[in-house]
């Protein structure tokens, strides 16, 4: 079980700050980035195994491999090169399975691109809302008197007022007994004026507080849904960027598997390849004759002329040229079969 949250954890003391918002949404905007990162990466990809797979077709079919071989062995450069043919089909294949892939991250990183904005759009209009009734409710300024708006610089001016209704009070007890009737009338007047005003900014001050506190509870409100809704959607990105990952690989082991099922025909036709059989069917084909040319003799003229019957050649006797070849034997210590990573060489 997860305890940490985005909306425990991004905030800030400062009613005015983004510094947690701006944290989560330039986490998010790096998370978009990977995902753009890795599809490209898949785009590449199958750029390379489309381009491979056409030069494994096009050596398969252009380049001569064997052309002249007779048979058996005919046959399994046949296979070879069929199948070297289907692997370079393989890789196209793959290549525009990793390109489908590839739409499907652009897909779902614009989907979640999209759903983002419609909240970034609210968290802005609400910074913007917070930001200005904030700034009316506690910015300084110079003050200019009763004209100004009930909600403009509330707390400045409420201040303001209570420290003329202060003074206006110590005033009226100072000169209680050191001024004539009509200036202690003037004082009571203006104490009672900056009670009235005081009052006034009371209020106002006091309906700005309330309009602030509602705003900030709004923001609030929607600053946690916002926290949430990212945070699904994170969550949602990683686990999607894990699967692709995941998919990615089990295609590429695929790829493999049936490359090796693809070799393995190869192997099976090379088994039944016989040099025995290979070797016949050549001679069969090709055989010329099974008669050596007769032995060449010296034949004296006058000899011959002597003899008035002709002398009857002997029978020809067939030669060879060469005995037969003897049996291939192991040396010591050599195996029957030569090995090549786990694959067999026959030796018939």
């Amino acid at each position: 079980m997860r305890e940490a949250r985005f909306r425990d954890h991004f905030w800030s003391t400062d009613l005015t700050s983004t510094v947690g918002y701006d944290s989560i949404i330039q986490h998010l905007n790096d998370g978009r980035k990977n995902c753009k990162e890795f599809e490209d990466f898949l785009k590449e990809r199958a750029i390379i195994e489309e381009k491979y797979g056409k030069e494994l077709i096009n050596l398969s079919k252009k380049k001569p491999c064997g052309q002249t071989e007779l048979n058996t062995l005919k046959r399994s450069l046949d296979v070879f090169k069929q199948q070297i043919d289907n692997v370079g089909q393989g890789h196209i294949q793959l290549a525009q399975t990793l390109r489908e892939e590839a739409k499907k991250m652009e897909d779902f990183r614009e989907k979640q691109k999209l759903h983002r904005k419609k909240i970034e759009l609210i968290m802005e209009a609400i910074h913007k809302n917070r930001n200005l009734q904030y700034k009316k409710t506690m910015e300084l300024g110079s003050l200019t008197g009763f004209a100004l708006p009930p909600w403009h610089q509330a707390k400045r001016l409420y201040e303001q007022r209570c420290r003329d209704k202060d003074e206006a009070e110590q005033a009226v007890h100072r000169n209680a007994n050191l001024v004539t009737q009509k200036q202690q009338e003037k004082l009571f007047l203006k104490l009672a004026q900056t009670k009235s005003a005081l009052e006034d900014t009371d209020r106002s001050y006091q309906q700005s507080v309330t309009t602030m506190e509602k705003i900030r509870e709004e923001w609030q409100n929607e600053h946690i849904k916002a926290c949430e809704f990212f945070e699904t959607q994170e969550c949602e990105r990683i686990n999607y960027f894990r699967n692709a990952l995941w998919l990615h690989v089990n295609q590429l082991s695929l790829g493999c598997v049936q490359n090796d099922e693809k070799y393995e025909e190869i192997r099976k036709s090379l088994e039944m390849c016989s040099i025995e059989k290979d070797v016949d069917f050549f001679v069969n084909l090709r055989k010329t004759g099974s008669l050596a040319p007769a032995p060449v003799v010296y034949e004296n003229y006058y000899n011959a002329q002597r003899n008035v019957t002709p002398a009857r050649s002997p029978a020809p006797v067939p030669i060879s040229r060469r005995g037969p070849l003897p049996t291939p034997t192991s040396a010591p210590g050599e195996p029957d079969y030569a090995t090549v990573d786990g694959y067999s060489l026959v030796h018939f």
